[in-house]
C-alpha cells in the first residue's frame, strides 16, 4: 500500500500508511480477553513507538552520566539533551533557548505561576476559563491565597461546548495581569482560538500562558504564531516518555523571579530547570518528535512535522465523524462539545443514560477496548455540564487508531441499553 495521499487544494499530503504507524507500536500486540486491545486512552497517555523507547535506552545504557564535565559521556549527555531541545524547538516552531523540560506541565505551571506572581498584588487580576484542565486553574487560583489577586473566570456556551466570546472579552481589562487559557480541551475536544484571545490580553498589557497539552498530539504547535508568552505541552501526550516541556520567549524566561541555585546557569533556559533533570526523558521527548517527523518527506524536520500532522489531521477528522454519528445514532446517548465540523481534536466524550461512565469504561475493557472515564482533572466543565458525580466517557483517537476499532468501540456502547 502507497503512503495516504490527502487533497489540500492544489497541493497534496503524504503520510505513512495506518500499518506502517502501527507496526511500530509494541503496545498494539497486546491481547486482553482474547481480543487486540483497541487502545482510547490516548488523550490520557498515548502508547510509546519502539523508537523513542530504543533512544531512552541507548541514553541509558551508553551514555547516562550529569552535564558539563569534561569527559566522554558528560559530553555526550550534553549533547542529547541539546538535540532534544532543538528537537522541541522545531516541534513548537520556537528557539531551543526558549525550550525548557521539567516533571510534567503541571508543575512547570506552578513553578511559572509563582514567578510571575511574586510580582503581582491585590488590585492586579488573572483571567482563566472554565473550559480549562484544572492544571491550567490551580496555579493561578492559588496567587488569590497568596498574592492577594483576582481572579475572573470566562465561561463556556455548553450546547456548543466552546468559549463565550463576549464572556472572554468582559473579563480582559486594564487590570489584567495574565491570560491562561487551553488550546483545546482534554474533556470535550474544542480547538480555542488562542491567537485570538492572545491578542485581547495583549492589547492591555497581559501575558498569555497556553495549555496545549491537549492540542499538540493532534495540531501542530505554532507559538509565533499564537504569539504566547508562555506555552506548556506533555511528551506523554504525545508517544513519548513522562516528562514536561516549557516554552517560554526568551526575554520572558530571563525576567522571571525563579528560586534556583546560585551556582547553576542563569541563562535561558536553564534557569526554570532546577536540579538534576530526567536526562532519558529528556532524550525521549526529542525522540518523539522525530517520530513524528519521520512519517513524512521535508526539506527541514519543522517541513516533515507541517506534512506529517495534516496528513495525520485528515485521518483522524474521518474517524472523529464516524465516532459522532454512530454514538450519536444510539438511544440515550449524549455527546459533547463541537460537531466534527467545528474546530476539535479527535476526543469524543459522552455520556449513556442510565449507566454512569466507569461502568461503561469496565464494559469496554472486557471487550478490549480501553477508555478514560471521569472529570480528567477538567472538574469545572464536567460540572457544568451536570456529571460531577457519574463523569463522562472519553474516548480519544491517536495515530495508530483504526476504522475497525471504530467500529468495534461502536458496538460495544451498543450492547448496552439505556435505563
Amino acid at each position: 500500500m502507497s503512503a495516504a495521499t490527502v487533497s489540500r487544494g492544489a497541493s497534496t499530503t503524504r503520510v505513512a500508511p495506518l500499518e506502517q504507524i502501527r507496526a511500530r507500536f509494541p503496545a498494539l500486540e497486546r491481547v486482553h480477553e482474547g481480543r487486540p486491545v483497541a487502545y482510547f486512552d490516548g488523550p490520557g497517555g498515548t502508547q510509546v513507538p519502539e523508537s523513542v523507547v530504543e533512544a531512552m535506552r541507548d541514553y541509558l545504557l551508553h551514555h547516562n552520566a550529569n552535564t558539563d564535565w569534561a569527559y566522554a559521556t558528560s559530553i555526550e549527555t550534553d549533547a542529547l539533551i541539546a538535540s532534544a531541545r532543538s528537537a522541541l524547538a522545531d516541534f513548537l516552531n520556537a528557539d531551543p533557548s526558549e525550550i525548557a523540560f521539567g516533571n510534567n506541565m503541571t508543575t512547570l505551571t506552578f513553578h511559572v505561576a509563582r514567578a510571575l506572581g511574586a510580582a503581582w498584588g491585590p488590585g492586579d487580576e488573572i483571567v482563566i476559563t472554565d473550559l480549562d484542565h484544572h492544571a491550567n486553574v490551580a496555579p493561578w487560583r492559588r496567587l488569590e491565597r497568596e498574592r492577594g489577586v483576582t481572579v475572573r473566570t470566562v465561561g463556556v456556551n455548553l450546547e456548543r461546548g466552546q468559549l463565550d466570546w463576549a464572556s472572554l472579552k468582559s473579563a480582559i481589562g486594564p487590570r489584567t495581569r495574565l491570560l491562561a487559557i487551553g488550546a483545546a480541551s482534554n474533556a470535550i475536544g474544542t480547538i480555542n482560538d488562542v491567537a485570538r484571545a492572545g491578542r485581547l490580553a495583549h492589547d492591555v498589557g497581559a501575558t498569555v500562558f497556553v495549555d496545549a497539552v491537549h492540542y499538540a498530539p493532534h495540531a501542530l504547535v505554532d507559538v509565533r504564531a499564537f504569539d504566547c508568552d508562555f506555552l506548556a505541552c506533555s511528551p506523554y501526550k504525545f508517544y513519548g516518555p513522562h516528562t514536561g516541556v516549557l516554552f517560554g520567549k526568551k526575554e520572558r524566561i530571563e525576567a522571571l523571579d525563579v528560586p534556583r541555585l546560585d551556582p547553576a546557569h542563569d541563562n535561558s533556559p536553564d534557569r526554570l530547570e532546577t536540579g538534576t533533570l530526567n536526562h532519558e526523558g529528556m532524550v525521549g521527548a526529542g525522540a518523539a518528535v522525530d517520530f513524528f517527523a519521520s512519517l513524512a518527506t521535508g526539506a527541514t524536520r519543522r517541513k516533515r512535522l507541517e506534512t506529517a500532522f495534516a496528513g495525520l489531521h485528515a485521518r483522524s477528522q474521518e474517524l472523529v465523524e464516524r465516532l459522532w454519528s454512530g454514538l450519536s445514532a444510539l438511544k440515550g446517548v449524549t455527546l459533547y462539545g463541537p460537531t466534527p465540523d467545528q474546530p476539535r481534536t479527535p476526543t469524543v466524550s459522552f455520556t449513556l443514560r442510565g449507566h454512569d461512565s466507569r461502568e461503561i469504561a469496565q464494559h469496554l475493557a472486557k471487550r478490549a477496548i480501553f477508555v478514560s472515564h471521569g472529570d480528567f482533572y477538567a472538574a469545572t466543565i464536567v460540572d457544568l455540564l451536570g456529571h460531577s458525580t457519574d463523569g463522562l466517557l472519553r474516548v480519544g483517537c491517536a495515530c495508530y487508531s483504526a476504522p475497525e476499532e471504530v467500529e468495534r468501540l461502536i458496538a460495544g456502547v451498543a450492547e448496552l441499553k439505556p435505563r
